[in-house]
């Protein structure tokens, strides 16, 4: 006779008579409850945070999650009471331009708030900033000596380790024991460098967002590509030999059938086995988006993408369990309450949206999700023209006019951009969007 397989409800059935008998404890309990997938099948829009004049760009809980920082293009920053929807703080940064992240300091009695911005200022409230290294490309690449960065986590394990990335396929550690507050040392070594062994040697691709785990996993999401977990000893180590693009070919091919890019000659059945865990189905490609865990152990991934949506992954073997609309055209900050099971999210749109399992009904999948694939184009310049370079300059040339010259440098700015516009117009600007 064949057995009924197991739902949710009957293991939270069997929970509850273990807890009640004295099996299974308070804690264990109510993490086996908050990590249920019942609950992120549930999951809804609570309410909307709206009071942002412009795109939100970054999401935060302070260490108690009863208070929510956001930024925007707006350049203002806001303390919520997101349980009531309440705004409890709101000023100018004092930035100049677009505020990306905003975090509330710990151990400060939620009285200290660091941000960075567009204008390339980290309000310290400080006279200058302290350069500790710079980060170098593995290997010359020319006309990129220096890795650009977008992302960077502490291990929560061991916060001596941090991990950065950006411009090229490395996510590189770092070991702050290494180097001296005063940013005095010449030592720029990382202890070691994390990369999928089909992306080494991949110029065209990039990191937009990395998060560690509880358990001091490394998850790292990649422009146009997908997002993969690293478990601590997936290291290259600190001296990884550099490695020329090969292409994939033969059953390799085959066996990765979605990734567009090439790698170095490995030995693919040691990469099924040992390689990281890969995430697909979403779209990360127009914007710099981030990438984190959510349960109280981090049992699931959850990404936003350029179709407006959120992706929920099981983090153990990379199921997609659930997509939900967060915005009309992109998202890009989701953020994990601290403890319990709360999501906040945000993105092109001027609100942020808290997510609780309030819904009465399961959700299921969309139909094909899995088979929408973006196509490829170097995201480099898709993320920086030289129209939108030159706009940037333009923009902070306005705050800081002079009375002297200000005609005469508007003329030469015009003139300078219908020389980039002319010079974009008549080359090959041909591309390959994705359908989606």
């Amino acid at each position: 006779m064949r057995k009924r397989p197991r739902t949710s409800l009957d293991t939270a059935i069997v929970d509850v008579w273990r807890r009640e008998v004295g099996e299974l404890s308070s804690r264990n309990f109510a993490n086996r409850l908050a990590a249920s997938e019942d609950l992120v099948l549930r999951l809804d829009i609570l309410k909307k945070l709206e009071k942002h004049r412009g795109c939100v760009n970054t999401v935060s809980f302070n260490a108690e999650g009863d208070i929510l920082v956001s930024g925007s293009d707006d350049r203002r920053v806001i303390l919520w009471d997101w349980e009531s929807g309440r705004v409890t703080l709101s000023f100018d940064s004092g930035h100049n331009n677009n505020v990306f992240q905003a975090k509330i300091m710990p151990y400060t009695e939620d009285r200290s708030i660091v941000t960075c911005a567009a204008d390339g200022q980290f309000d310290l409230r400080t006279g200058a900033s302290t350069q500790l290294f710079t980060c170098q490309s593995l290997r010359d690449r020319g006309y990129v000596p220096i890795v650009n960065l977008n992302a960077i986590a502490v291990d929560p394990r061991n916060p001596n380790l941090f991990a950065v990335a950006g411009s090229d396929e490395y996510t590189q550690l770092y070991d702050i024991r290494k180097y001296k507050w005063d940013g005095s040392t010449d030592f720029g070594q990382p202890t070691d460098y994390f990369c999928p062994p089909h992306l080494i040697g991949d110029e065209e691709v990039g990191i937009t967002g990395l998060a560690f785990s509880d358990q001091s996993e490394l998850l790292v999401s990649y422009n146009y590509e997908f997002i993969y977990l690293f478990a601590r000893d997936m290291g290259l180590g600190p001296n990884p030999a550099p490695a020329s693009p090969v292409s994939i070919g033969g059953d390799a091919g085959a066996m990765q059938p979605d990734h567009h890019s090439s790698g170095s000659p490995l030995n693919m059945d040691a990469e099924v086995k040992f390689g990281p865990q890969v995430y697909r189905g979403h779209k990360n490609c127009d914007t710099v988006k981030g990438v984190n865990f959510f349960g109280p152990k981090c049992e699931y991934v959850v990404s936003g993408s350029d179709c407006g949506r959120i992706f929920i992954w099981k983090k153990k073997g990379g199921e997609l369990i659930r997509v939900m609309h967060g915005d009309k055209d992109v998202v890009n900050c989701i953020e994990s309450h601290p403890h319990t099971s709360v999501l906040a999210s945000s993105g092109i749109e001027k609100d942020i949206k808290i997510w609780t399992p309030k819904a009465l009904d399961r959700a299921t999948l969309p139909p094909n999700i899995q088979k929408v694939r973006p196509r490829w184009k170097g995201w480099k310049c898709h993320m920086l023209s030289p129209q939108d370079l030159m706009l940037q300059l333009f923009s902070l040339d306005r705050r800081r006019p002079s009375p002297e010259h200000g005609a005469e440098n508007s003329a030469a700015g015009r003139e300078l951009l219908d020389l980039f516009l002319t010079f974009d117009t008549n080359s090959d600007g041909s591309s390959d969007e994705a359908n989606w």
